[in-house]
């Protein structure tokens, strides 16, 4: 018995039930969220300057940089990869309620550059989320990394970031040109999606982004950072194209997206993660396609409808 009453306050203890503390811990997370606010293209003229090149704002939330790696001749399955098909870096900033900034992004290295970009990333503080594949094989041999970073000094960052690239072959901005036609019919691809989508750089693009509100750690994310579903048509002739893009999924919708991918034609390359602490957590997988762009975005449709996904028209640069 009086082992028994010692032993009362520990099972007291311990008897407090596990979700009674995570739902506390959830209440206590839900107060404390930071929301990014609007800023516009004076607020990162610092950091255009260190990163060498103006880039511009989504949805007045994102300050978003394109990096296409022109440079590379890179073919994948006998088909000569245009930049803008799946050769894009692309970097956001996005500033915070609390005065902090985030940087979020996909880079694309070679192989040979890989690790010394990793080191760089690290002198500086950048994190890496994910080291993954948007093709399947490819000449040179290609990898595409997902960085990360969180602080109150953008520029410092910016610096980080400049000096990584610098370690690659990434080459110096050049002059935008108009959007030329495209040899789509890209009427049949908007009906068969559901989104009007936009040309850039030769290639057309369609993107949806996720539905929730998703949190990286303590911060909101902004809609469509690194929560995108994205479908880039490249022109082969006489209506085909090769398509490139991933799927933004939550755990629930994964097999049905892959199941709808195989039954469209499409060939899968990587299923993986972007982030580390995003909620709700989110997967990605990345797939390939050949064949009658209209008869493949229909295939591709109804991956989509298997996702808590919205149209995002007028947009071009990933998240």
């Amino acid at each position: 018995m009086l082992a028994a009453a010692a032993m009362a306050p520990m099972l007291a203890g311990a008897s407090t039930p596990a979700h009674a503390l995570s739902t506390g811990a959830a209440k206590e997370r839900r107060r404390a969220l930071v929301k990014p606010v609007l800023t516009d293209l004076s607020d990162w003229t610092a950091v255009a300057d260190v990163l060498g090149r103006t880039g511009d704002m989504k949805r007045h939330v994102m300050y978003h940089t394109g990096l296409p790696r022109r440079d590379l001749a890179v073919i994948s399955h006998g088909v000569i990869v245009k930049p803008a098909l799946a050769l894009g870096t692309h970097v956001s900033f996005v500033r915070y309620a609390d005065g902090s900034s985030m940087l979020m992004g996909d880079v694309v290295v070679t192989e040979r550059e890989l690790q010394q970009f990793s080191d760089v990333l690290y002198q500086h503080g950048i994190w890496q989320t994910a080291i993954h594949k948007h093709l399947l094989s490819q000449t040179p041999d290609i990898w595409w990394i997902h960085v990360h970073a969180h602080g109150h000094d953008p520029v410092a960052i910016a610096r980080g970031l400049r000096a990584a690239f610098d370690r690659t072959g990434t080459p110096p901005p050049q002059p935008s040109v108009p959007p030329r036609p495209l040899d789509l019919n890209t009427a049949g691809i908007d009906a068969a999606l559901g989104v009007k989508g936009v040309i850039d750089d030769g290639i057309y693009k369609s993107t949806f982004i996720r539905r929730e509100t998703i949190t990286d750690g303590d911060l909101v994310l902004p809609p469509g950072l690194g929560s995108t579903s994205a479908f880039n048509f490249q022109p082969l002739g006489g209506g085909r194209a090769a398509i490139n893009g991933d799927y933004a999924m939550i755990a629930g919708e994964v097999q049905d997206v892959l199941v709808a991918l195989r039954r469209a034609g499409a060939e899968l390359v990587e299923l993986h993660n972007h982030g580390l602490t995003d909620e709700p957590r989110l997967f990605f997988t990345h797939f390939w396609a050949v064949g009658d762009a209209v008869r493949l975005a229909r295939g591709l449709r109804a991956a989509v409808d298997a996702t808590n996904v919205v149209p995002l028209a007028g947009t071009t640069g990933s998240g």
